[in-house]
């Protein structure tokens, strides 16, 4: 009973972690892909570069940075102080940082895909007709991107749900607080509890099968929308 009720604290904290992570990637990530998608300045693609980085970037050297940052002696440790607390490390709210940024590149992808496809035509058409940038942004430009909007929402929240070691790193392994799904799997399999391990990693693929289906579905439905 115990190990059950563990087990939905980490499927909740699971959940939350993403949900929170996914929402503030859409406030951080549109900005971005906004301006990744209109700006002509020559350093736009080094911007770029440094928003993809994660992809590259093996998750415990990004871990080990933000484990630096949010720590008692980085600047997470002086925002933490403000509030009597330490550290932002092994936090809930400091895995929120680490996974905005971790899965920054998943989100603003996609967006700047969709603001760079349907062109200058349309928001030339809504100037003429004095719509503001404001409007324009959010009456054009919103709507004709809403299938990278989706597409970015499916990877964020999917891509923190499955990420390991940046969590790990600066997160630990808290029930309740900081402790995931992810986790979880590493945790069972090292104290040789195999079925708890093979439960969350069959339910993980799973999971990862219906979210890659459902794009996959989704992308052949808009082309042949399109066409």
């Amino acid at each position: 009973m115990f190990e059950l009720v563990e087990l939905f604290g980490t499927l909740r904290s699971t959940l939350a972690l993403a949900s929170t992570t996914t929402l503030l990637l859409l406030v951080v990530g549109t900005p971005i892909a906004w301006w990744l998608a209109r700006s002509k300045a020559r350093w736009k693609e080094a911007v770029a570069a440094l928003v993809a980085l994660p992809i590259v970037l093996p998750p415990t050297v990004l871990g080990f940075y933000l484990l630096l940052l949010l720590g008692p002696t980085g600047p997470g440790g002086w925002v933490a102080a403000l509030y009597g607390a330490r550290s932002l490390a092994f936090t809930f709210e400091g895995l929120v940082i680490g996974s905005v940024l971790y899965s920054l590149p998943f989100v603003v992808q996609p967006i700047r895909t969709s603001f760079e496809a349907f062109g200058e035509r349309p928001l030339e058409v809504a100037a003429t007709l004095r719509a503001g940038p404001w409007d324009a942004f959010w009456h054009v430009a919103v709507p004709l991107a809403r299938p990278g909007f989706l597409t970015a929402c499916v990877l964020g929240f999917a891509h923190t749900v499955g990420e390991f070691g940046v969590v790990l790193m600066i997160g630990g392994n808290i029930p309740g607080e900081t402790r995931v799904l992810s986790v979880a799997i590493y945790d069972y399999v090292e104290s040789l509890q195999w079925a708890q391990a093979h439960l969350l990693a069959a339910g993980m693929m799973l999971f990862s099968f219906s979210v890659i289906l459902a794009l996959m579905l989704f992308e052949k439905r808009m082309r042949m929308r399109d066409s």
